[in-house]
């Protein structure tokens, strides 16, 4: 896996998925303007501490930022928040109706 395009690719799926842009995203972590823009177009890479600010600024891990079998960690983090509040009867018949539709996609 080249993990340098990886990068540039999540980095701007996460992104596109928590619906915001390259400039308020720059601006959020406190960087110039044009931070994120000059990552996704790969004039450059963040230090090790951007890396762990733009994981934080997503709500996920590095971890969770390089793993390849979680399309979608923001949803997936938000979606387990949510669960996490409901009772244990609630949570298992998520569980199911989750089972069900990955057998279907399967």
């Amino acid at each position: 896996m080249d993990y340098i395009d990886f990068f540039y690719n999540r980095l701007t799926q996460l992104r596109l998925e928590k619906g915001v842009s390259s400039r308020d995203m720059s601006l959020s972590l406190g960087q110039s303007e044009s931070y994120i823009n000059k990552i996704e177009n790969r004039r450059t890479l963040p230090s090790l501490t951007g890396f762990f600010f733009i994981c934080e600024y997503f709500g996920i891990s590095p971890s969770e930022f390089f793993n390849t079998d979680n399309q979608s960690p923001v949803s997936a983090n938000h979606l387990l928040s949510e669960i996490q509040k409901l009772s244990n009867e609630h949570s298992e018949h998520i569980l199911q109706i989750v089972k069900d539709i990955n057998a279907l996609t399967n």
